[in-house]
């Protein structure tokens, strides 16, 4: 009875969400959402006017987008709004605004004006631009950011890592969960007439991370284990590779379920504001390593364990959340389109892989537009519309093979498409390619 009330609930969401953007003035196949992701960073002077957002939400709307997110939350742990809680982002590589400008104010305003839904992005767990040296991890709260074991054996705080931007926190800390539900809170407050909200970088830095005395104290609490040797213990190093230790599946068990317990409590928190908006998730689709990262975005129906045993426990399975998001948003974030390229490129180069998680060399059909779409689809068990997401800039200049990875999303993915970013497409002038890759043939 539970299962057909799942389904009837997403059938109502779905039809609700159609007629929210007017599906029959938007001709896309099948009537599928199209979401342009608009990064706060890389558009921060883009949409530093009302004009300019005003113009960009008619170019959207006149090529089929009907859905915009809006990045409210930058890496660095900075609002584009006047936060209680968070710094205020007022600057950004020469750009300034006032603090009392509302980007995602004019932004439900002006997509409302158009039809179109909009909903609100925050990074969760990020909280530093490593390459700036800016963020909460820099100033406010360096005592938050994430411990990382390293080759060598040592273990350093993350913002002493030049090779990576990402400044990540610890999301097991009970005072970086109850500010960040803070903020969420504060969102869904803010802007009830917001459409949703999306979580992003809802996550570990990597498997390297968070090794901190906090983590070890919490973990043995939570599964009853003395580690004697920690970090290796749980996972130890050879040369420049990380190997399993003895104690690896209870640890992956246990960070995925700090991961869905702050997706249950901000589900929940977020609900008793506004119990009508959309909660959403974007993660990436290589789901056999995204472990890596302390997340399982599958459904509890799916059990990881019969087909990944290496890393998966017997009961990793209840760690997945897909059956409390609304909206979820795959990271197809592969040059290969569909399983045949997969099969004619064996043995050559594969293009860009530089997300945390991915496995540089896996040639699987999941690492491919087509495959990641059916992989992530089965995973999730029909319990969540799955939108798949294009990174424009893996294309590089390959205009046609972005518009044949367009198509193929448009056919595979029930949830639709989701486009990061817009700057690429204003950059590159792809909105010709995209618009006919997305409307109905």
């Amino acid at each position: 009875m539970k299962r057909v009330f799942q389904l009837f609930t997403l059938a109502v969401v779905t039809m609700a969400t159609l007629s929210i953007v007017g599906c029959n003035d938007v001709p896309t196949k099948s009537c599928k959402p199209v979401y342009m992701w608009v990064d706060c960073e890389a558009n921060f002077a883009r949409m530093s006017s009302q004009d300019s957002i005003a113009f960009y939400v008619d170019k959207m709307k006149a090529i089929g987008i009907t859905d915009i997110v809006v990045d409210v939350k930058s890496i660095m742990g900075e609002t584009l709004y006047d936060s209680k809680y968070a710094p205020y982002m007022a600057e950004f590589e020469g750009t300034v605004r006032p603090r009392e400008y509302d980007m995602m104010r004019h932004f439900i305003d002006e997509g409302h004006r158009a039809g179109m839904r909009v909903h609100g992005s925050l990074n969760i767990f990020a909280g530093g631009h490593i390459f700036f040296n800016r963020g909460i991890i820099f100033n406010e709260h360096p005592e938050w950011q994430s411990i990382v074991y390293r080759p060598d054996g040592s273990l350093v705080p993350i913002s002493e890592i030049k090779s990576n931007y990402n400044g990540m926190l610890n999301p097991s800390n009970p005072e970086v969960r109850e500010y960040q539900k803070n903020i969420l809170v504060e969102f869904a407050t803010r802007y009830p007439d917001a459409d949703g909200i999306i979580f992003d970088r809802l996550r570990y830095d990597n498997i390297t991370s968070d090794f901190s005395e906090l983590s070890r104290q919490q973990f043995e609490a939570w599964s009853g284990i003395k580690v004697e040797k920690f970090p290796e213990d749980i996972i130890y190093w050879e040369g420049e590779n990380w190997r399993p230790a003895k104690y690896f599946k209870e640890w992956i068990e246990w960070r995925a379920t700090i991961i869905k317990s702050f997706v249950e409590e901000a589900h929940a928190a977020i609900h008793e504001v506004n119990p009508d908006i959309l909660i959403g998730d974007y993660t990436g689709a290589w789901y056999p390593t995204y472990y890596q990262l302390g997340v399982n975005w599958a459904s509890t129906q799916y059990n990881p364990a019969e087909r990944y045993p290496d890393w998966a426990s017997e009961n990793y399975y209840k760690t997945g959340y897909a059956d409390l998001l609304d909206i979820y948003m795959t990271g197809l974030y592969y040059t290969l389109v569909t399983k045949d390229e997969v099969d004619a490129a064996q043995g050559r180069v594969i293009g860009q892989r530089t997300e945390s998680g991915m496995d540089p060399n896996d040639l699987t059909y999941c690492y491919s537009v087509e495959g990641g779409a059916e992989l992530a689809q089965a995973i999730t068990c029909g319990v969540v519309p799955v939108a798949g997401s294009l990174y424009v800039d893996q294309y590089e200049q390959d205009k046609e093979q972005f518009g044949r990875a367009v198509a193929q999303v448009m056919k595979s993915c029930e949830g639709g498409l989701m486009i990061f970013d817009l700057v690429h497409i204003v950059n590159r002038d792809w909105w010709d390619v995209l618009e006919q890759n997305i409307k109905t043939e």
